[in-house]
């Protein structure tokens, strides 16, 4: 009797011990995280949110001055041009990287397909690469007076394309460059997803007569619908702070007609030192893509309460 009681004393001491230790190896572990989040996420928020309500010129001491940067912001008609180009250039971007990631990701998976390593690898290498190589890539593909495609046109008999001086070609250039490097990573996504589309029920679909198309409309697009808002989600939010693309491809030109909203930033911020003017619109932008993100997040919650 007195083992048995000594066992159960064992056995009812011991499971504290083991919460406390797999309840401190956690902590632990996210400690350095949570602390670069704090200093490098958190504090710099905090910091931008007090600028954007003073007149800081990021030297010397400033004033509080209330809501009068965000005031100014409603009447400044910069920021609403540059706010229009990055809507533009996102809803351009999002749908070509959604339907170029989600076509080669099928492709890959499909049973046919061969040197599928060769080609995962091939597609992803883009993603790799910084967005500033990338943006000098297709600079010199499509540079107006030394490109490479401008150069093939011309000994074709035709005639050089302003790539860089028309606003509309030049913003179009950047959307194909920006779609070509994010494919990977969305391929990947995709391809992740499509796989675990249970087989039967394609096995299901082919047995009641539904052909490769139908099968992707009925059975893949519904089955891969989380992975797809996660996509669209990523995508929105990367375009809408897109700029070392911009700035290392055209410099958001001809002249500012392609400067987005976080290139306005940088320009009102550190070019002409309105340090709480640009912060002003950076919260606006921040407001912005939250919205975003809550309207899609509420979307999807509809969709898959369905």
């Amino acid at each position: 009797m007195t083992k048995r009681a000594s066992d159960v004393s064992a056995v009812s001491v011991s499971p504290p011990r083991r919460r406390s230790k797999y309840t401190l190896a956690p902590l632990v572990l996210i400690a350095a995280n949570v602390v670069l989040f704090a200093l490098f996420f958190v504090w710099p928020a905090v910091i931008g949110l007090v600028y954007s309500f003073t007149n800081y010129t990021g030297v010397g001491a400033f004033q509080y001055i209330g809501l009068d940067n965000y005031s100014k912001l409603l009447g400044d008609s910069t920021f609403y041009e540059a706010g229009t180009r990055t809507l533009l250039y996102t809803v351009l971007f999002v749908p070509l990287n959604f339907v170029f990631s989600l076509l080669i990701a099928n492709v890959l998976v499909s049973k046919h397909a061969k040197g599928v390593s060769v080609a995962r690898v091939f597609f992803f290498i883009p993603w790799l690469l910084s967005p500033i190589v990338v943006g000098v890539l297709w600079r010199w593909l499509f540079g107006e007076n030394f490109g490479l495609v401008n150069y093939l046109i011309e000994k074709l008999g035709g005639s050089a394309v302003p790539w860089q001086s028309n606003a509309d070609l030049s913003l179009m250039v950047v959307v194909v460059a920006a779609s070509w490097a994010w494919t990977g990573f969305s391929m990947l996504l995709f391809i992740a997803a499509i796989k675990n589309v249970p087989t039967s029920y394609y096995e299901a679909a082919a047995l009641d007569g539904a052909g490769p198309w139908r099968q992707f409309i009925s059975i893949t697009l519904p089955s891969i619908a989380p992975t797809s808002f996660i996509v669209i989600l990523l995508n929105t939010i990367h375009g809408m702070k897109e700029y070392p693309l911009f700035a290392s491809l055209n410099n958001g030109g001809p002249g500012t007609s392609n400067n987005l909203l976080v290139q306005y930033i940088y320009q009102t911020g550190f070019k002409a030192g309105q340090i709480g003017y640009a912060s002003a619109a950076s919260f606006v932008l921040m407001l912005f893509l939250m919205g975003v993100a809550l309207i899609q997040l509420m979307v999807n919650r509809r969709v898959e309460n369905r």
